[in-house]
């Protein structure tokens, strides 16, 4: 008879992996969930063990936290005696979002990014052109050269001059100036959807990849809530969503700010949200509306993309939300500010934020 037969899935175990790696990896995704609470992340991991057996009798939690001291992860020398991540664990996470996200994609040259001018860079294309002074030796092309001076001079009276010489033509590389902003607004854990997690991993994985592969690159990272204000990479994964309205306005000003210093022509701003603005800062005061889109704050939120645009500062908004009328909001915002935006789901936030990086690269902004 045609059809499928289907039967329980057992998962394959995971070969060349030690009791203490199989369990790091649960330990991390779970230190990122308590946002750095090592207390807590341990507390669940034992009981995710208790309910699902992760050890077994020779090798227990007790035994992996030991190992975390030894090897480095974690110290028990906090102000009160308390477990603290140290600053392995703090590059494990990073290192271990980049591959989440970004493993299972095709992987992007090495070194800087190109664009799709030429020029002096590092990276041959198959043009080529006359030799200039300056260029040097190694870019020389000896095949394309010689047979210049053969066409040139003839084989009797060989010779090789200047006017025979060709150069392999290469790419100009860019540096790129990115800031990204995270909403961390009430809203990114209401109705029981943890969204704050995902884009911590998003930032971790951008803030590794370009840290490792575009080291020329800048790469600046700031939450935004009832105001703005800077971060550093490596508090990312302590990072918490506080009792906020959201303050756009307050991110895109100190974005500016932060990029106006950046001395690169290529600057763009990367915007992770999954609300409308409510909020603004007057003076001391604070005037909000989390009630549908205020006008008030709406158009300084539309001025502000207007004057991005024409500095030439593209946005590109990562809207983690689905609701008609936040669509019109930001459908609002990138025709002011000329820039991209994306509706996105949380698996697939991610990719999108890869995908935009790296096509943003290949042009100059």
């Amino acid at each position: 008879m045609l059809g499928y037969r289907f039967s329980k899935y057992t998962p394959p175990p995971e070969k060349g992996k030690s009791d203490f790696d199989k369990l790091l990896k649960v330990f991390m995704q779970l230190v990122l969930i308590t946002s750095g609470n090592v207390a807590e992340a341990l507390q669940w991991l034992t009981e995710v063990d208790r309910q699902h057996k992760l050890t077994n009798g020779e090798y227990g939690i007790g035994d992996f936290i030991e190992d975390l001291k030894r090897k480095g992860y974690i110290t028990d020398e906090g102000p009160k005696g308390e477990f603290k991540l140290n600053a392995k664990s703090e590059q494990n996470l990073r290192q271990s979002a980049l591959e989440e996200i970004f493993g299972k994609l095709k992987k992007t040259r090495s070194g800087e990014h190109n664009t799709s001018h030429s020029g002096r860079g590092d990276e041959q294309t198959t043009e080529r052109r006359d030799y200039e002074f300056g260029d040097t030796l190694e870019q020389l092309s000896v095949t394309d050269s010689l047979r210049n001076a053969q066409i040139n001079h003839g084989l009797d009276n060989f010779m090789l001059t200047e006017d025979d010489l060709e150069v392999m033509e290469s790419e100009f590389k860019t540096q790129t100036s990115t800031v990204l902003m995270i909403d961390i607004s009430h809203s990114m854990i209401l109705y029981g959807e943890d969204r704050i997690t995902p884009a911590k991993k998003v930032a971790m994985a951008l803030a590794e990849l370009i840290t490792k592969k575009y080291p020329k690159d800048t790469l600046d990272i700031l939450v935004f809530g009832d105001d703005a204000w800077q971060i550093e990479i490596k508090d990312l994964p302590y990072l918490q969503v506080g009792p906020y309205h959201t303050n756009t306005v307050a991110g895109l000003e100190l974005a500016m700010d932060i990029l106006r210093r950046r001395k690169n022509s290529n600057k763009q701003i990367f915007m992770i949200t999954d609300g409308k603005p409510t909020c603004i800062k007057q003076g001391i005061r604070y005037y909000k509306n989390a009630f549908g889109l205020d006008e008030k704050i709406l158009n300084k939120t539309l001025t502000l993309a207007s004057q991005l645009r024409k500095i030439k500062i593209p946005v590109t908004t990562f809207m983690i939300a689905t609701d008609p009328y936040l669509k019109a909001f930001v459908r609002e915002f990138t025709k002011a500010n000329n820039g991209n935006a994306y509706y996105s789901s949380l698996q697939g936030l991610g990719n999108l934020v890869f995908e935009d990086f790296k096509r943003n690269r290949r042009k100059n902004l």
